[in-house]
C-alpha cells in the first residue's frame, strides 16, 4: 500500500524540477496537496505546478523568483535543492577548468545560494524542511566524475553543518544521496557506462525517480521530525557506508 501525505497549506520550492528526480518530487508534492513552485533554467510546464525560469547560480534571479513565491503564498515550508549538472564522464586530467567550475557552481554553489535566500523566511516562521540532493559520488568518489564527486561531497558536509546551525528551530535539513537513477542525466553517459553501473549494483538495476521522490516526501513530512543532518542512501545496496 502506498504511503500518503497531506501537504495541504504547505508551499514547496523544487529547484531543477522540470525533469528526472526533480519532476518526480514536484509531482508527488503537488499530488499530496502542496503548492509547488519549480525553479529551473529550462522549465517544462506541468499540471498543478507553477514554473519559473531560474538559474540557481544567479542570486538576482533567485531573489526575484522568491519574491514572487512570497507574494503569492506568503511562506516557504519546503525547499528541495535538486538542481544539478553531472558534466562529462572524463578523467580529471582531461577536464577543462570551465567545466569544473560549472559543475561546482550549479551543484554546490547553487545549493548555497538558494538556501541562503530561503532560510531567513523559514527561520522567521520557525519551521521548515530542506532536502539537499547529493550523490553516491559524494560519499565514495567516483572515477571520471571527480568534479561531480567533489561537489556532492560538499553538499553532504553543508547539510550536516547547516543542520546544526538551525537545530534550535523547527527547521530540519537532510540530504539524499542517490546512486544511478534512471534519468536522462544518467542515460546520456552511454549504454556501456550505464551497464557497468547496473552491474555494480547488488540489486542489478537502476533506481527510479519515483523511488527517490518517495524518500524526499517522507523527509518533508512530520513523520521525519527527529531526522536532521542525515544522509540517506538510494544506491540499491552499492554504498559502502
Amino acid at each position: 500500500m502506498a504511503v500518503t501525505y497531506d501537504f495541504a497549506g504547505k508551499t514547496a520550492i523544487v529547484t531543477g524540477g522540470s525533469r528526472g528526480i526533480g519532476r518526480a518530487v514536484a509531482t508527488q508534492l503537488a499530488g499530496s496537496g502542496a503548492d509547488v513552485w519549480v525553479w529551473d533554467a529550462d522549465p517544462v510546464p506541468a499540471a498543478g505546478i507553477r514554473s519559473q525560469t531560474v538559474d540557481a547560480t544567479k542570486a538576482f534571479e533567485i531573489r526575484e523568483a522568491l519574491a514572487d513565491v512570497v507574494a503569492g503564498a506568503g511562506r516557504v515550508d519546503i525547499l528541495v535543492n535538486n538542481a544539478g549538472y553531472l558534466g562529462p564522464y572524463l578523467g580529471f586530467e582531461a577536464f577543462e577548468p570551465v567545466e569544473w567550475q560549472r559543475i561546482i557552481g550549479v551543484n554546490l554553489l547553487g545549493t548555497f545560494e538558494v538556501t541562503h535566500q530561503v532560510l531567513p523566511i523559514m527561520r522567521k516562521a520557525g519551521t521548515g524542511r530542506i532536502v539537499n540532493m547529493g550523490s553516491l559520488a559524494g560519499k565514495e568518489g567516483l572515477p571520471n566524475l571527480a568534479a561531480y564527486s567533489a561537489a556532492s561531497a560538499g553538499i553532504i558536509a553543508f547539510t550536516k553543518a547547516l543542520s546544526r546551525e538551525v537545530c534550535d528551530t523547527g527547521i530540519r535539513v537532510n540530504c539524499v544521496a542517490p546512486g544511478p537513477i534512471d534519468t536522462d542525466l544518467i542515460r546520456r553517459l552511454g549504454n556501456e557506462v550505464v551497464s557497468d553501473m547496473i552491474g555494480a549494483s547488488p540489486l542489478k538495476r537502476l533506481g527510479s525517480a519515483e523511488e527517490v521522490a518517495a524518500l524526499v516526501l517522507w523527509l518533508c513530512s512530520d513523520s521525519s521530525s527527529f531526522n536532521t543532518g542525515a544522509v540517506f542512501d538510494m544506491s540499491g545496496g552499492r554504498a559502502r557506508y
